[in-house]
């Protein structure tokens, strides 16, 4: 409510039910929290069949993510039909909907006689065809037919009404349930006891008027609106399920002699040799280890182009190897491969709230009591006031704003969107951790970052070695290198790659201590060497005024210096240069025009800062930055009202990541990066923020179009269905109408937000 973190210790067990505790914050505001959902729920439907995996798996209600399950069922809150947590590849038939489906074709089989017989009176064709029944006999045929389309085709419509009511949670289900309890037991006993209503009620054949028709065909309408929706719904896993079928079900192992046994996927190993061959799909994560092929990573990425592996590059699993094949070693298997945890990661986000559903939420709170107390009003009204027989007009327009109301749409609206979108993303390199995240990158007026790995290439090399008098090129990268061996910095990774090119033997480093930001020191065979920046030197008791020259020249040319001593003397000079991304230009100058302000935060010497925002147009700049400085700079643009993104890949911007309204983490990065962060960019490619960002604000445009539908269709829908438009034109509302306006609300709702599905995300 006010964004304070609730304190689960100062819950109580509310009255209600035991297992629910009220959360306070420190403003009084009080949230829900369901302890243990599985007691909450109501039984497993038995009629209904499980399959054996369906046993096994978690299913949660997609308006209430809080509400958890074995197997499936109905929410207890809402009481509509649970899906799974985890989507699978399995074709495995919808239980639910073929459930829904065998329903229909019954309820509709028997709900034609109840049709014909009320409609005989009015069609001369069908009155000729039901002639033989007598006419005092016709509401007892009716009540045949009727009863088992009302308990026993509409049971579950009927159990999840009474579900509703003893959780004391009403929904779309009591207003169905009551509806069609009012028109079927007022026709019971008009049926049956006829003689307890006054005589003005009677028609010329001294019989009162049933509603059984109403009562079967409501029944009817709502299940096909449960099958249109159950059908609608599954189809927003596809993106999902496109991504697991990526997985192979089998890989080639390679064996002692050399050649390959295919084997299942789940019984690789971290180490093993694996085999693949053209056309086939990377099976797991790994690197490549004899071969050179072209490989499409098109549907993690977005980006269409196929991207060639050599030897010692990497590979993800799912992806399509296309020209030649190639072994490569495993890395990663099962839950820990790339494909596995963006399908976690996807499944998690299409699962969060985002704010804007706290609207949807809060008018759904009030919105089945409201439409309750409107029936009882649209009762009295025509009671008091209708034409005669008045109790009959009034039932039907009671019955007719029960039914018409439809709060699920409402509660749909959000949670349909974000699960499209945010599948529509993951196919297009952009993975949202969040609905929030989703939701504010619509309003980022301020992006910033960092330079390493966001803006540059993330794999800087060595371009130059300086060294004093006295000391020897390959003495001060071996001992430069054997110090930052154990580091993951980039500029670490430089000096190592530096070492490995010139055959360089590195020795142990001891009392090896880093100073983030700064720089290294440590003991090699036996002398103190420092490695870093010249401020961090002149700490360590080293002058770097000998080079200083050198280094401010390497870095207007945009090179980092690194500066090297030996024994407590400065020994050389470092140069790493890492060049700007092709893309990230163009990415800078689009979000420029789009209206968001980019500014770099480096922890780079400013001349090298300044130079790499000159190639990028980049005007605001900041350099020699400290993790705490970016996490400061964020902390007060948010202070002074911005809404502030923050795009980094290494340990260094975590902090920074979290504390922007928006975290943009590059999926090349660090996996502290990824965790801190809201949205990550699994090619590590600023070009994917561009997508990210047409992906918040046609997901955000189709949540308002949704709201827009909800609160639209229950705002004409529930007056007219009280018969506001009666006294001017005459008009009136039939249930039957209303049912079906009702069935097509959700589905209505549903149906748009599956438009994400196929919305423009390119560059």
């Amino acid at each position: 409510m006010c964004g304070m973190t609730v304190d689960p210790a100062a819950g109580k067990p509310s009255a209600m039910h035991d297992n629910v505790t009220y959360h306070f914050c420190g403003n009084g505001c009080r949230t829900k929290f369901v302890a243990n959902p599985e007691k909450y729920l109501a039984p497993q439907d038995a009629a209904a069949p499980v399959s054996a995996q369906d046993a096994r798996a978690i299913y949660t209600c997609p308006m209430h993510p809080e509400v958890r399950q074995r197997g499936p069922g109905s929410c207890p809150m809402c009481g509509m039909a649970l899906e799974p947590v985890e989507f699978t590849a399995s074709d495995e038939p919808n239980a639910e909907l073929a459930d829904m489906a065998r329903r229909f074709w019954l309820g509709l089989a028997l709900a034609v006689p109840v049709i014909a017989l009320d409609m005989a009176g009015h069609i001369p064709a069908l009155e000729a065809l039901v002639a033989s029944v007598p006419m005092m006999l016709r509401p007892y045929v009716q009540l045949a037919f009727a009863g088992p389309v009302v308990f026993a085709v509409g049971w579950p419509l009927l159990q999840r009404a009474w579900q509703s009511v003893r959780n004391r949670s009403l929904n779309m289900f009591s207003l169905i349930g009551l509806g069609v309890g009012v028109a079927f037991a007022y026709s019971l006993i008009a049926t049956v006891a006829p003689g307890v209503f006054p005589p003005e009620f009677h028609d010329a054949h001294g019989m009162i008027p049933v509603y059984y028709e109403s009562a079967s065909i409501i029944t009817v309408l709502v299940i096909l609106g449960q099958v249109l929706e159950l059908r609608a719904r599954a189809v927003t896993g596809d993106a999902i399920r496109a991504l697991l079928i990526l997985a192979p079900k089998t890989a080639h192992r390679l064996v002692t002699n050399g050649s390959d046994i295919e084997v299942p996927l789940d019984s690789l190993q971290i180490d093993d040799r694996l085999r693949v061959r053209p056309g086939d799909a990377v099976p797991v994560d790994g690197t490549v280890l004899d071969g050179e092929s072209s490989v499409d990573e098109s549907m993690l990425t977005g980006e269409a182009m196929p991207v060639t592996k050599r030897k010692g590059d990497a590979v993800t699993g799912g992806t399509i190897n296309q020209s030649a094949a190639f072994v490569m070693r495993a890395t990663h298997v099962g839950r820990d491969t790339v494909l596995a945890r963006i399908v976690a990661l996807v499944n998690e986000a299409q699962r969060s709230r985002a704010p804007i559903q706290r609207l949807a939420d809060h008018v759904s709170g009030w919105f089945v009591p409201a439409v309750i107390f409107a029936a009882l009003l649209a009762f009295g009204a025509w009671f008091v006031w209708g034409p005669s027989p008045s109790l009959s007009y009034a039932t039907v327009a009671a019955v007719s704003v029960l039914i018409i109301a439809c709060p699920c749409a409402l509660g749909l609206a959000t949670p349909m969107s974000v699960m499209v979108g945010v599948g529509r993303g993951a196919q297009n390199g952009v993975l949202v951790r969040s609905a929030e995240a989703l939701e504010r990158l619509e309003r980022v007026e301020i992006l910033i970052v960092d330079k390493t790995g966001t803006l540059t290439e993330g794999l800087p090399w060595a371009i130059q070695i300086t060294v004093r008098e006295g000391f020897e090129k390959a003495d001060v990268v071996g001992r430069a290198a054997s110090l930052e061996q154990s580091s993951a910095h980039p500029l670490a990774r430089a000096i190592l790659r530096a070492a490995q090119e010139r055959n360089v033997p590195l020795s142990d480093a001891t009392d090896v201590r880093s100073v983030v930001g700064h720089g290294i020191a440590g003991r090699v065979d036996g002398a103190a060497v420092v490695v870093g920046t010249a401020a961090f030197l002149s700490d360590e008791g080293v002058g770097t005024g000998g080079l200083a020259n050198e280094a401010e020249r390497l870095r207007t040319e945009g090179a980092t210096a690194v500066f090297v001593a030996i024994g407590g003397k400065l020994a050389g000079l470092i140069a790493i240069a890492d060049p700007v991304k092709a893309s990230a230009r163009q990415a800078v100058m689009h979000l420029q025009q789009a209206g968001v302000t980019v500014v770099m935060a480096t922890g780079d010497h400013r001349t090298t800062a300044e130079a790499v925002a000159r190639q990028l147009g980049i005007a605001d700049f900041h350099a020699e930055v400290l993790p705490e400085d970016k996490h400061r700079l964020v902390r007060d643009l948010r202070a002074q009202g911005h809404v502030v993104a923050m795009a980094g890949d290494g340990v260094n911007d975590a902090p920074a990541l979290a504390e922007a309204d928006v975290g943009i983490a590059m999926g090349t990065g660090t996996e502290i990066a990824m965790q801190s962060a809201g949205i990550t960019l699994v090619k590590g490619d600023l070009t994917g923020l561009i997508r990210a960002r047409k992906l918040s604000r046609a997901t955000m445009r189709n949540i308002r179009q949704n709201l827009f539908l909800a609160f639209a269709y229950n705002a004409l829908g529930v007056p007219i269905a009280a018969g506001v438009l009666y006294p001017a034109l005459g008009w009136t509302l039939s249930p039957i109408v209303a049912a079906a306006a009702m069935a097509l609300s959700s589905v209505s709702v549903i149906g748009n937000a599956l438009r994400l599905r196929w919305v423009s995300l390119a560059d």
